[in-house]
């Protein structure tokens, strides 16, 4: 397996926002950070070039599985990128309740070579028209890294909905993607069971009980509707209840819009 260290990440803060933190206060000022590191996915691989989806069957709802999105060994680069970050009990640009979220978090935004494989290994399995609307041609760049120590958990909730964002052609700002909204939650495990992860399933609730739960399985994902709809997926992350923490990250899959939300000044 090969190591990145933190000699080989190059990273820098290009955005802050206030940060809320488990207990629902606020802490201005919290980066989200552009990381160079180089191509870790191989976008040769032809055991990755068929991701397996696995419908749920949720009442009507939108909720699958997608297995054998990443290898274990570029799983493993983006935990050793992310601890290269620093995780911190604040999450920027997100608001939660008190006591809802319980984890830390950190947020980057990936380079577009990195986002355009992954996409590639995605998209074929992903709807293709959400209400009416196109599947964009990219992702959201930012990603929304979570670690979930012993005791962490993530109390019942929905996502919202995001714009798009993207790292400025100077590499100096995070911006938005212009006629884009995002539709999905793609919940990424970045280890599980295998690395001795206790707990941390994702439970899925529907009508008010537990209809799934999710064991997190290395180099999987969980896609689910998300936003203010009729649809939208309400779940939790459970307690991790063993020492080995729980990696995942968060990626928003984006449709196009015919017209842009405010665009919000991040520099």
């Amino acid at each position: 397996m090969v190591t990145i260290t933190k000699d080989q990440i190059k990273s820098k803060p290009v955005a802050w926002l206030d940060g809320s933190t488990p207990d629902g206060g606020v802490m201005p000022g919290t980066p989200i950070y552009a990381v160079q590191c180089g191509q870790f996915l191989d976008p040769l691989n032809k055991s990755l070039q068929s991701a397996k989806r696995i419908d749920l069957g949720v009442d009507g709802k939108l909720v699958f599985l997608i297995e054998d999105l990443l290898t274990h060994d570029e799983a493993n680069k983006i935990i050793e990128i992310t601890e290269s970050l620093g995780y911190r009990p604040e999450a920027p640009g997100i608001v939660t309740a008190p006591g809802l979220r319980k984890n830390k978090s950190v947020h980057w935004l990936a380079e577009n070579k990195i986002m355009k494989v992954f996409f590639n290994r995605l998209s074929p399995v992903l709807p293709q028209e959400i209400d009416g609307r196109p599947l964009a041609s990219c992702l959201s760049a930012r990603i929304n890294m979570y670690r979930y120590d012993k005791g962490d958990v993530f109390n019942p909730h929905i996502d919202g909905d995001w714009p798009g964002f993207d790292l400025s052609d100077d590499g100096e700002s995070m911006i938005e993607i212009p006629c884009v909204r995002s539709k999905l939650s793609l919940v990424l495990y970045l280890n599980g069971i295998s690395d001795g992860v206790e707990g941390g399933e994702t439970v899925i609730y529907d009508k008010g009980r537990v209809v799934k739960i999710v064991p997190p399985k290395k180099g999987s994902a969980l896609v689910f509707r998300h936003g203010h709809t009729h649809d939208t997926v309400l779940h939790a992350g459970a307690p991790v209840l063993g020492e080995i923490p729980k990696y995942v990250a968060r990626i928003n899959i984006l449709y196009d819009e015919n017209e842009n939300f405010l665009v919000s000044d991040y520099s």
